[in-house]
């Protein structure tokens, strides 16, 4: 027989797209009974839109307290801090409004409530290794919802990356519960979203659906959908550029980041492009959303001779059959007026040592197709990329 796997389902229970984000969140939470409802929010969202002052409104006496303070790369300063406010809240349940960063802060306040770890060290020993793949977290009490207003689709899967400061150095955080028990998708949520973050974070979507369907242990279900994923998101994210009043484009880029995760959803290992994009912002405060756009054609080229038939996959899905899947992502990048070199992030030469070494002590780098055995094979990759 020659097709072999597994799908594993994740323990989500529910996305919901068509209703406003107001409307389906008072729901929810009079659903699950949630009586002191905790919001960290995008501080962007909050300042400077009603967006989030709708959500308190409609909980009405459900909301407890509102967090808006969450940096890029989610530190464990902040995380801990949040977690100390949300407990002493008597907080029944986290929701999480904005891009990957907000979601991320939420997914590991969960678990930082559960234990009481109020300060950063606490943390340690709790991260994913090669050797670890899942911290021994006890379940959380209290569960999440996310509201995302970028495409990057880190609520659609059980982990979190969290930056510790003090060693520039970003790890991943993981408990199958800290996956949302709800996603809710509503475009007029991503409308004051800057454009460059949009379309950034939509490539980063991307990045899942790719790595996903290129996976050195890919299934039959997560190659389909996210073949589709990528469909949507390679023409909503250039309809959205051309007219960004489009929403109809819009919730095609959000079903697309949704179909793309469906790896990250089943647990079908990433790669290198994960692993080095970890590194580019922990280390070297490379915004996330602009990760992909800079290694993806590089990682593809360095992985062909193990994914050559996946990769003719890849390259129909964005439109361009029979065409090297590098350069169709790279021409995609280019007509989203992308950067497309790590010199145009500010990474030079002279940190490639350190971020090989860095992306050796990711899950992602050890399950890369094309095997990657040591910090120098890292080099090779980021080269093309220079």
């Amino acid at each position: 027989m020659g097709i072999v796997g597994s799908y594993q389902y994740p323990t989500m229970e529910s996305v919901i797209y068509g209703k406003p984000a107001a409307e389906a969140l008072r729901e929810e939470a009079e659903r699950l009974g949630a009586k002191r409802v905790f919001l960290i929010v995008s501080r962007t969202l909050n300042t400077t839109t009603d967006e989030i002052e709708k959500i308190r409104k409609a909980l009405g006496d459900r909301h407890a307290e509102t967090f808006d303070g969450v940096p890029q790369h989610t530190t464990r300063e902040v995380v801990v801090r949040v977690a100390k406010q949300a407990k002493d809240a008597k907080a029944d349940l986290v929701v999480a409004i904005g891009g990957g960063s907000v979601v991320d802060a939420a997914k590991i306040v969960l678990m930082c409530m559960v234990h009481e770890i109020f300060e950063q060290d606490g943390l340690d020993g709790f991260e994913t290794t090669p050797e670890r793949r899942v911290g021994q977290f006890r379940t959380p009490k209290v569960r999440m919802i996310a509201i995302p207003s970028t495409l990057s689709g880190g609520e659609y899967n059980s982990g979190a990356l969290v930056t510790d400061t003090r060693r520039k150095l970003k790890q991943i955080f993981n408990h199958p519960m800290m996956m949302p028990r709800a996603i809710i998708l509503d475009p007029a949520m991503t409308r004051y979203t800057p454009e460059k973050l949009w379309l950034g974070s939509g490539t980063r979507a991307m990045d899942h659906g790719i790595e996903a369907i290129c996976s050195s242990r890919p299934n039959v279900l997560v190659g389909a959908v996210c073949q589709q994923g990528l469909r949507y998101l390679h023409d909503g994210l250039l309809r959205t550029k051309q007219n960004p009043d489009d929403e109809e484009a819009r919730l095609s880029c959000q079903l697309g980041s949704w179909m793309s995760a469906f790896g990250l959803q089943a647990r079908v290992p990433m790669g290198a492009s994960h692993a080095i994009g970890h590194v580019l912002g922990g280390t070297c405060d490379v915004p996330h959303y602009f990760c992909t756009a800079v290694m993806m054609p590089s990682v593809l080229r360095y992985n062909l001779p193990a994914t050559g038939t996946a990769q003719k996959s890849v390259s129909a899905a964005l439109g361009a059959p029979g065409r090297d899947a590098s350069e169709a992502f790279a021409a995609f990048i280019a007509e989203l007026g992308l950067p497309r070199r790590l010199a145009e992030v500010g990474v030079a030469e002279d940190r490639f040592e350190l971020i090989g070494k860095n992306a050796m002590l990711s899950i992602f780098t050890r399950a890369n197709p094309q095997p990657i055995r040591e910090p120098g094979d890292v080099v090779k990759i980021l080269k093309l990329a220079a």
